[in-house]
């Protein structure tokens, strides 16, 4: 019972500091042409790899949070209306993607490039989908743009690709070197 306890204050420890992770990522930009680049997919994508699906969605549920209760810890500030955001479906990506990753990768105790390959760019896919859609039904149903689908495609798909692309493989290698460190340090705490 006692190694339990200690187990979850470990995990939600981490968690927070993921939450924190990925707030210092949305500010964190990286100028590319056309799209911002921030780091808020390298902490989401770790938070899967690091903490599993729970924990993993737990810490970016935190962060989504504490956004819309005001805190201004996303890339444009925070709050309820924030929402009304055509990016804020990628938001809800991150954590539906974190949740993929993390179940993706924890099904194998010590997993491999491929599987984190798999599980990073399986989350990769949920994040832009669900962050494409709702960018093109807040374009078109709220704020009334005109907005074609290639060009939707182009800004929200293709030019910020390469980077997350890069992302997914640096989170991948990363976690082959953490994971297992995190799980010995876990059983011995």
């Amino acid at each position: 019972m006692k190694i339990k306890s200690k187990t979850t204050v470990y995990s939600l420890i981490l968690c927070a500091l993921f939450a924190a992770l990925i707030a210092v990522g949305a500010f964190i930009k990286i100028p590319v042409p056309f799209v911002p680049f921030t780091l808020q997919l390298l902490f989401t994508t770790l938070a899967g790899i690091v903490l599993g699906p729970k924990y993993g969605a737990l810490s970016v549920g935190v962060y989504l949070l504490i956004g819309l209760c005001g805190v201004p810890v996303f890339t444009q500030g925070g709050g309820p209306w924030y929402i009304l955001q055509p990016t804020f479906g990628y938001l809800i990506g991150f954590l539906i993607g974190t949740f993929v990753t993390g179940l993706i990768v924890h099904k194998a105790p010590r997993p491999s490039i491929k599987r984190l390959l798999s599980a990073n760019f399986s989350g990769l896919l949920i994040v832009y989908t669900i962050g494409t859609i709702y960018y093109l039904l807040i374009s078109v149903f709220y704020t009334t743009t005109d907005q074609s689908i290639w060009m939707l495609f182009l800004y929200c798909f293709v030019f910020p690709m390469p980077g997350d692309i890069l992302t997914c493989v640096v989170c991948a290698f990363i976690g082959k070197r953490l994971v297992p460190i995190l799980k010995k340090e876990k059983l011995s705490a």
